[in-house]
């Protein structure tokens, strides 16, 4: 008995060792999901069967003659497409008509996802996807456009969740998708809808609660049963990715905060993942256990803290009132009791605690607890955006033993305005792709349709640019002295005038701060009374044509707006304003205008060779050499580092890529399309501009999506894209390809770090890049792609790298032609000797070492070598340069 005694003695530490690992393991994330959903509907929208998703373990049911299938008042009007992606993106249904999801189920509160993926579905214009979801009474998008929201996240996946009431005499829910009577052909689209029940008062105030704190309002607030939020941002400060399947039932997924965090400095994010949490004061499916053992801070340094605000900034649409949920755990072993870190919380600039402490709320470390509040954005204006901050800050010192503070997770939700929860579309549309821009109908049209292309690209993704920059530059022109601006009145009022008498045509040797203002008359005339014949393509606001100028001597593209359409009225004078004032051998170079008879016409440069992507693939036209690609590279990087840095402002381009730059009959680079152009900051103080995020997919900037702030180093981003996609002859995104390959950013910098690059570049190039010259290109491309702006090199430092690459190559083929000439002068030396001594020659020359050149047919780009081990490779291009002066 002793003896076993001693033994449970010795044993029991152990036991309470392994118990406490246990229970901590438990509660770091393998305890089963804290709440069971009663109800779970996941439709997989033109699929027919069951189809499950591996990742999330889930059984999708598709609506293809199901008891799902949607009621459509037009029979069959709707159709399915696959897409060949992962559930619940793996297929569409779309529709020129309206069609009706209809569900029966139970009372009570539900999620509501909805999945969309932008795509261009045959026989349906992608610009036209604007249509309208109704959920119940409830409007949850209006004039809602997929491939909009799409190019503005910069990916094809499109996510919208929602969270509704069901009340007990509700028999079913119907869910319905309605194109929008305001657009011709209009369509809707869904791949996925999701239905998930969700615990009672998670989100939505309980009967006994007094409500949320009304932030500036003086009352509570409540989020009412006869209440509908959208779910704009859920965060895990501090921490990882949160998938669905790792939520606590609800399949929620939690997003890092790095894209929203403005102000960290110093910061700290400390993690705690053996503490034993105690749900005692909040549900335990309220968050998952990895949001409460991750958070952010503000650091040690005391001094530093106190002179700076811990940040985090989020776009909302402006009208609303939003529902924000702070979530706050103390897990870190220096805080022990209250007044050890006491800290205020801002939102919208206002004080909602000004005396926050996490262990006064909750009662102990390890004690998780969130804070609710109801914030109202007015309306700024003609804004239909605006930022919604959120700030912590120290308490005076001796209020608080650490000047610190501490977040570990966020949620912020939209509340219906009398049953409407819509909000605005992304500004503009970003270009189309070249593919889907209409068919030429005639032999002389299509002759014409490449040399114009990027312009049509330039001018119809609309000319975006800050109304200030309008401002100050018409302010400017209207200092000078210019005969066409002569006090006359006309539709664009006293910024323009309409007199009937215009500039005659100055070709393009314009002075830098003016441009033409030709009559309707003269722009008729140079297109023929506006041929359709002579039209080049169709953008966003009208048709673009090649016209002649000068007595039919000068070749220049006209973009039409509309006639009588003030669409695009604003944006007109803000191009005219920009690039007017632009002048640079590497840039496109708007020639003049037209605003006769409420006409609205721009003239730019004619571009005779089209865009670099017409050379590069998908086109008829024979393959660049490497050396004119390193020259068009250079000359596009010097534009747009006299945007960066020859104007008054820096200029950020936005939208840098391949159909962007232009070149002309001399294979001159010249970066067009400043639609979307904007500032850059404007005193030294501010190194960003804050903006909602436009551009192109697979181009887009990283930082900037996450941040949305620009700086030139977005463009520097851009420009690397462009340099690989020079190097490689494909475009930035490949669906086709294996999924590792899809991204040309991540294939090539996954190559690169290989040492593979020489496998990835255009096959028309292999054996042409000398080895020193491709290091030095891709490395250049390489620091263009850096995640972080700030240690991206300068359009500068890009220029120079290139100049660099290219004189590297330049200087290996002049090695190896003085190589050939030598070994030619020798052979020839070999054949006067070799008639008299035929059968020995060879032989006594290779036994002094002296090499003999040969063609070699070992791969397909025929290769000239040596025999000496030493020596280089020899390209068939040289060979044929030696061979033949002129080239062919």
């Amino acid at each position: 008995m002793e003896n076993r005694r001693k033994i449970l003695s010795f044993l029991t530490p152990f036991y309470v060792v392994f118990l406490l690992h246990h229970l901590v393991v438990t509660v770091a994330g393998a305890l089963p999901s804290p709440y069971t959903p009663t109800e779970s509907i996941f439709i997989a929208c033109g699929l027919s069967g069951i189809s499950r998703n591996t990742l999330e373990n889930r059984i999708w049911i598709g609506d293809v003659n199901s008891k799902y299938s949607p009621l459509e008042p037009q029979r069959n009007a709707s159709r399915t497409f696959s897409l060949q992606q992962e559930l619940p993106y793996l297929a569409s249904r779309v529709s020129h008509s309206q069609f009706t999801y209809s569900f029966n189920i139970t009372a009570g509160q539900k999620f509501i996802r909805l999945y969309f993926y932008s795509f261009t579905y045959p026989d349906f214009n992608s610009s036209k996807d604007f249509f309208s979801v109704s959920a119940g009474s409830f409007t949850l998008l209006r004039n809602f456009s997929v491939s909009l929201h799409a190019n503005a996240l910069g990916e094809n996946k499109v996510f919208k969740e929602f969270c509704i009431n069901i009340e007990e005499d509700q028999k079913s829910l119907n869910i319905t998708f309605n194109p929008s009577p305001d657009y011709q052909d209009s369509y809707a689209v869904i791949s996925g809808i999701e239905i998930i029940s969700m615990p009672s008062s998670l989100y939505f105030t309980a009967a006994d609660d007094p409500g949320l704190v009304f932030v500036g309002q003086g009352n509570q607030y409540n989020i009412r049963s006869s209440n509908a939020l959208a779910t704009l941002y859920r965060i895990n400060v501090g921490g990882n990715f949160i998938s669905p399947q790792k939520d606590t039932g609800m399949y929620r997924k939690w997003d890092q905060d790095v894209d929203y965090v403005t102000d960290e400095r110093p910061g700290a994010l400390p993690v705690n993942s053996s503490i034993v949490l105690s749900f005692s004061e909040i549900r335990n499916y309220s968050a998952p256990i990895e949001v409460y053992t991750t958070a952010r801070t503000m650091g040690t340094n005391k001094t530093i803290n106190e002179n700076y605000d811990l940040t985090w900034e989020f776009e909302v649409d402006s009208g609303f009132t939003y529902f924000v949920r702070l979530h706050f755990c103390e897990f870190q072993i220096e805080i022990t009791k209250v007044g050890d870190r006491v800290f205020r919380i801002y939102i919208a600039n206002q004080t909602v605690q000004a005396e926050a402490d996490v262990l006064a709320w909750s009662g102990g470390n390890g004690v998780p607890i969130y804070k609710d509040y109801a914030v109202m954005t007015g309306s700024k204006g003609n804004e239909k955006k605006q930022n919604l901050s959120i700030k912590l800050h120290p308490t005076p010192e001796w209020r608080t033993k650490y000047s610190d503070a501490i977040l570990n997770g966020l949620e912020i939700f939209k509340v219906d305005n009398n049953g409407d929860l819509a909000g605005p579309n992304p500004d503009s549309r970003i270009n189309a792709p070249l593919d889907s821009l209409p068919s030429p109908t005639s032999t002389k049209r299509k002759n014409h349709r490449a040399a114009i292309i990027g312009i049509i690209s330039g001018v119809s993704s609309g000319f975006v640019v800050l109304s200030l920059l309008l401002l100050l530059i018409f302010r400017r022109a209207r200092k000078v002295k210019d005969s066409s601006f002569n006090g006359g009145t006309s539709f664009w009022g006293p910024i323009f005038s309409s007199t009937a008498k215009s500039r005659k045509s100055l070709g393009s040797s314009l002075p830098s701060d003016l441009c033409t203002h030709f009559s309707l008359s003269e722009i008729k005339a140079a297109t023929n009374n506006f041929d359709n014949v002579l039209i080049i393509g169709v953008g966003g606001f009208g048709n673009v044509y090649k016209g002649y100028i000068n007595s039919g001597s000068t070749p220049v593209a006209i973009k039409r707006l509309n006639p009588g359409s003030q669409q695009g009225a604003q944006e007109f004078q803000t191009e005219i304003g920009m690039l007017s004032q632009l002048r640079h051998l590497h840039l496109v170079s708007l020639i003049g205008f037209c605003n006769d008879d409420r006409e609205m016409i721009l003239v730019y440069d004619f571009m005779a060779r089209g865009t670099l992507r017409d050379h590069l693939y998908n086109s008829d036209n024979p393959p660049l050499p490497w050396n004119q690609r390193l020259e068009i590279c250079i000359g596009a990087a010097r534009g747009l580092h006299y945007l960066h840095t020859g104007t008054n402002h820096v200029i950020i381009h936005r939208d840098v890529k391949t159909t962007n730059i232009l070149l002309d009959d001399k294979w001159v680079a010249k970066v067009s399309d400043f639609g979307l152009s904007k500032f850059g900051p404007t005193s030294m103080s501010k190194t960003h501009v804050s903006t909602i995020v436009k551009g192109s997919i697979g181009y887009l900037d990283p930082e900037y999506y996450r941040r949305q702030h620009l700086t030139e180093k977005s463009d520097v981003y851009s420009c690397g894209i462009v340099l690989f996609e020079v190097l490689c002859a494909r475009p930035p995104i490949l669906r086709t390809a294996v999924k590792k390959q899809v991204s040309l950013a991540a294939w090539a910098q996954q190559c690169y770090r290989n040492g593979t690059i020489d496998e990835i570049i255009d096959p028309f190039l292999k054996g042409k890049i000398k080895l020193e010259c491709l290091n030095k290109y891709a490395e250049v491309a390489m620091s263009c792609l850096n995640d972080k702006g700030i240690k991206r090199p300068s359009m500068s430092d890009v220029v120079w790298g290139l100049e660099f690459a290219l004189q590297l190559q330049g200087s290996a083929e002049e090695i190896e032609m003085e190589e050939i000439l030598a070994s030619k002068h020798i052979n020839d030396e070999t054949d006067d000797s070799a008639a008299m001594f035929s059968s020995i020659g060879e032989h006594v020359l290779e036994s002094k070492g002296i090499s003999t050149i040969t063609i070699s047919t070992a791969d397909e780009d025929q290769s000239l070598s040596t025999r000496s081990s030493g020596s280089r490779p020899l390209t068939k291009a040289v060979f044929s340069e030696i061979m033949n002066p002129e080239g062919r």
